[in-house]
Formats: structure tokens, C-alpha cells, sequence
């Protein structure tokens, strides 16, 4: 009998040791108290206890924590109703407050996110409030965190997983944006005609351009191609006549002239004579010699 109380003994013993050691996790605290009063924050790390005066009364996690926010009902400002739920991340600063400032945080800030995006939301018409999430997420926190403050809880951000509208509004949405991107076709469209029609111009007006500077610069080449050309025929001739007065100047040149005037004449005579088959016959042979009589004063004169 002896036996078996010293193993009740100690078992009891050692039940009682286990109770009065704790270990704390990481990023965990334990909230004790001492016959119901709060005693000390136990932060990570070996604790000992008073036996069957303290116990371990809360558990805090001190990790930042993602909290999901049910869909909820809002009506925007156009008297829409619209399905918004969202995600709100949050930390306990203060395990003490958080313990003894507030029955359920998690349970309040989930119900102060929810009232207060219904209060944005009643704020935004419809199309405004998928643009101005960034706004309403600020606000939520804003307004969360400040409330919370007391309980020991800092809300780090809120974010809105979705904005549901009611399908008669999604329809009307989904003609509205089809309506829209088809009136951006048509203009763009129209742009790409208006702009094409004035690069179709615009080379046109170039290529005139290029071919009336083409038509100038062949013009001007021919002219000067002509005045070159007289300017060369003048200039030779200029030459041959000089040429010639200065052959007829030297000794024995105007014999020369002469019989080079009169073989040219009789040439020409003869070539005129035959028409035909028909010989033309001057009535007076001797104008013959009166033209190249002519002929000889003119070049005596010139020499």
C-alpha cells in the first residue's frame, strides 16, 4: 500500500513539474496570471512557473497575420449593390491589450473592415470604385488601424479581392466597353485613312516637285547645251573667216580665193543646169565672167 502512494506521489510530482515548465515558440508570447490577476508577457524561451499559482491564460502569435474579410453587400453612390469582399493583414504589437483590451480582435477588425468599405464605398459611383481601389484600401486602413490602436493590433494593409456588380450591370457594362472599343476601331480606322490620304498627297506634291526640278534642270542643260554649241559654231567660224582673210593677205592668196570662188560657181552651175534630164543654158555665157569678175573686187577690196 506504502508503494503505491509514492507513485501517486510521484506522478503528481511530475505532472505538477510539466505544468510549471513552459516553452515558448518563436514569434509566440504566452500571457500568465497569478490567481486571476495578469502576471507577466512570457516571450520566447524556457519558463518556469508557480505551481497552482500561475497559469498560462493567453497565446499570441506574433507573426503578421492575413485575415480573410467575407463578401459583403455595399451600395455605391449610383444606388448600386455590389459583392466586395477583401483580405485585411495585421500584427499584434501589444499582447497585453490585446489580451485584455478587446474580447476577439480578430472578430472586431474583421467586423470594422467590413463597415467601413461599405461607408467607401457609399462614397464612389460604380465605375469610380474599380479605379480607386488603391483609395479604398488607404481608407480601410487608415480607419482600422486607428480603431484598433487600443487593442494592441496594427493593420499593415487591406486588400480588395474582388467588386462583384449584378449581371444586368455586368451586361450593360460588357455593351458599354464593346460600344467603346468599336467607336476606338472606327477612329482609329478613320485616323489611318485621314493620315494615309495626306501621305498619298504629300508624295504626290513631292514627285511634282521632283519632276518640274527635273524639267528645269533639263531645260537649263539643253539651253546651255544649244548656247554652247552656237558659241563653238561662232567661234569657228570666227576662226575659218579669219583663216581665210589671213590667207588672202599673204602672197599669191587672192589667186587662190579666185579660183577656189569660180571652181565653186561652175560646181554650182552645173549642178543647176541638169533638172531633169534638161540642160539650162544662160542667154548670156558671159555673165559667167561678170560674176566672177565680181567676185575678184570683192576679195581685192578685203585685201
Amino acid at each position: 500500500m506504502g508503494m503505491w502512494v509514492w507513485v501517486v506521489i510521484a506522478f503528481v510530482g511530475v505532472y505538477t513539474f510539466a505544468k510549471c515548465v513552459r516553452i515558448v515558440p518563436q514569434k509566440q508570447v504566452f500571457i500568465t496570471e497569478r490567481l486571476g490577476k495578469y502576471n507577466k508577457t512570457r516571450h520566447a524561451g524556457l519558463h518556469v512557473l508557480m505551481p497552482f499559482l500561475d497559469r498560462v491564460t493567453y497565446k499570441h502569435s506574433l507573426k503578421e497575420q492575413a485575415i480573410d474579410v467575407p463578401p459583403q453587400q455595399c451600395i455605391t453612390k449610383d444606388n448600386i449593390t455590389v459583392e466586395v469582399d477583401g483580405i485585411l493583414y495585421m500584427q499584434i504589437m501589444d499582447p497585453v491589450k490585446a489580451s485584455y483590451g478587446i474580447g476577439n480582435y480578430l472578430f472586431a477588425t474583421t467586423q470594422l473592415a467590413q463597415t467601413t468599405m461599405r461607408s467607401e464605398m457609399g462614397k464612389l459611383e460604380l465605375d469610380r470604385s474599380f479605379e480607386e481601389r488603391t483609395h479604398i484600401n488607404a481608407a480601410i486602413v487608415e480607419a482600422v488601424d486607428k480603431a484598433s490602436d487600443p487593442w494592441g493590433i496594427k493593420v499593415t494593409r487591406y486588400e480588395i479581392k474582388n467588386i462583384s456588380p449584378p449581371q444586368s450591370i455586368r451586361d450593360a457594362m460588357e455593351k458599354q466597353m464593346r460600344a467603346e472599343r468599336e467607336k476606338r476601331a472606327m477612329i482609329a480606322s478613320s485616323e489611318g485613312e485621314r493620315q494615309a490620304k495626306i501621305n498619298r498627297a504629300e508624295g504626290d506634291k513631292q514627285e511634282a516637285i521632283a519632276k518640274s526640278e527635273g524639267e528645269k534642270m533639263k531645260r537649263i542643260n539643253e539651253a546651255e547645251g544649244r548656247s554652247k554649241e552656237i558659241l563653238m559654231v561662232a567661234e569657228a567660224q570666227a576662226k575659218g573667216i579669219q583663216s581665210v582673210a589671213t590667207s588672202i593677205m599673204e602672197r599669191g592668196g587672192a589667186e587662190a580665193v579666185n579660183m577656189q570662188l569660180a571652181q565653186q560657181y561652175l560646181t554650182a552651175f552645173g549642178n543647176l543646169a541638169k533638172t531633169n534630164n534638161t540642160m539650162i543654158v544662160p542667154a548670156d555665157l558671159a555673165n559667167v565672167a561678170g560674176v566672177l569678175k565680181a567676185v575678184t573686187s570683192v576679195v581685192k577690196e578685203v585685201k
